[in-house]
């Protein structure tokens, strides 16, 4: 266990993700893998139907882990949750945006390559002090990147940069790509 301050509460998100949150990662389900990351993190699962009332009444950060970054390493789902405590406000992890952009006109005309130092996709985890979870009645959605646009609209939130490992999926040719990039 890697986290073990004054706790934390988690819910690995599947809702919205269709079926891939199932397919196998070193023969494993992806959402068994996130499970497992929390776990190893030291954070308490709850189930995502939990009423939203008892993750307030518990007082504690609650994380937000998307099977959808299956391979989020323990120890860096841990430092959001102490960094969330440090800073009280929410954690987002990120990663850096590789591909080249483009603006294109609403007539489909390609434009300018769009600067990406400042473009970040959103993975996983997302961290919400408490404090944040009194001052909501649910989750705005369980899309990440819609997500944490609300949250940053209505608190502070801080980003820290995921590793390469902590990646999102978006079909199956991804998971083959994350299952050799974490192969032992």
């Amino acid at each position: 266990m890697l986290y073990d301050e004054d706790g934390s509460l988690g819910v690995v998100v599947e809702s919205g993700r269709g079926s891939l949150p199932f397919a196998l990662c070193h023969g494993e389900a992806l959402v068994a893998c996130a499970a497992w990351a929390l776990g190893e993190a030291g954070v308490t699962q709850v189930d995502l139907g939990t009423p939203w009332e008892a993750l307030v009444e518990a007082e504690e950060p609650l994380v937000l882990h998307d099977p959808l970054c299956p391979m989020t390493p323990a120890d860096f789902i841990a430092a959001c949750v102490e960094r969330c405590a440090a800073t009280q406000a929410v954690v987002v992890g990120v990663r850096p945006v590789t591909d080249t952009l483009k603006a294109v006109d609403a007539d489909g005309v390609v434009q300018d390559t769009v600067d990406r130092e400042a473009m970040r996709q959103v993975t996983s985890p997302i961290v919400l002090p408490a404090s944040v979870v009194a001052g909501l009645e649910g989750l705005a959605s369980t899309d990440f990147a819609e997500l944490a646009a609300d949250l940053a609209a209505r608190f502070p939130v801080v980003t820290l940069e995921a590793p390469a490992e902590g990646r999102r999926v978006g079909d199956e040719d991804d998971v083959r790509v994350l299952e050799a990039l974490t192969a032992r």
